[in-house]
């Protein structure tokens, strides 16, 4: 059956798999049908559907079709000139990143809510994009940070990326630039000529702060009270599912570690191999947002 056209844009940046097996399918509908209380694991991968690539994916993430790596946190607290780039590319990419909306797999787990009378006790997401919010779940932990917030590194101050997109608007009248292409954390690609001439301001609350996005860089680390919080929460569950994600980062990955110590059901939704496939009791090799919808409460 031939797709939308629509529908093929958004899958862009899905890697290439196979329908779902009904027996796949089956096996997931009697694992949710079996919880009681479920732990959500999310990553890059439920949100390729909406048109935000990944890093990892096979031929279609940002490490296969490009030279390009994410700034690390180090690089950006000590360059100005790595804080200019990132945030002139972030600047123009940001009304695209910022308005991108949920798919299928999205809504199909907020209605998996006790109100609607589904199993999932909260969402982990390893994803800045917002989606889960704006798709109305509830409980949600944000384990890498939001790029819909920005913080001063000096006085801690917090303001919304909106309200710091004005700033940099003020500052950068002459910067018209456009791009069709989106990177996985919502910046582009840009002209030397265009970075160069891009001004950063500093924190307008003390005077003298970096003003950086409240993500998680590649290496720092996730705040320790975060992580404590989460393993709380997955105390509470009796199944986790992971969806979307290779959990080839640690920071993931250590809530399946913790779900196999507590003994808990595991399972998972993710096209290609993953870190955690030796601890879950199955893994649906399809994309998230062909399979959680066809589950029924």
């Amino acid at each position: 059956m031939d797709l939308p056209r629509r529908t093929c844009a958004r899958l862009t940046f899905v890697p290439q798999h196979r329908p779902c097996l009904e027996e796949s399918l089956g096996r997931l509908q009697e694992f949710i049908d079996q919880s009681r209380r479920l732990f959500v694991l999310t990553g890059a991968g439920i949100s390729t559907e909406s048109g935000i690539p990944d890093y990892r994916s096979e031929g279609v993430g940002l490490y296969a079709t490009s030279t390009k790596r994410p700034v690390q946190f180090k690089v950006f607290m000590e360059s100005a000139k790595a804080r200019q780039s990132y945030w002139a590319r972030n600047y123009v990419g940001w009304q695209r990143f910022s308005s991108v909306r949920p798919n299928s797999a999205h809504l199909a787990l907020a209605a998996w809510e006790p109100s609607g009378g589904g199993p999932v006790h909260c969402i982990v997401t390893q994803n800045v994009d917002r989606l889960h919010h704006k798709a109305l779940s509830t409980n949600i932990y944000e384990l890498h940070g939001s790029a819909f917030s920005v913080v001063c590194m000096k006085c801690e101050r917090a303001v919304t990326r909106h309200s710091f997109q004005h700033q940099l608007r003020r500052l950068n009248p002459h910067v018209h630039e456009r791009s069709e292409e989106l990177r996985p954390d919502g910046d582009v690609e840009l002209s030397q000529e265009a970075v160069s001439a891009f001004r950063v301001p500093l924190c307008e609350s003390c005077g003298g702060g970096i003003m950086k996005p409240d993500i998680v860089f590649f290496g720092d680390n996730v705040p320790r009270l975060r992580v404590e919080a989460v393993k709380r929460e997955l105390a509470k569950c009796d199944s986790l599912l992971v969806l979307g994600s290779s959990l080839h980062v640690y920071s993931g990955y250590r809530f399946i570690l913790k779900g196999a110590e507590l003994g808990l059901r595991m399972c998972g939704v993710n096209i290609g191999v993953t870190r955690a496939d030796p601890h879950l009791l199955f893994r649906v090799n399809a994309r998230c947002g062909e399979v959680l919808p066809r589950i029924t409460l």
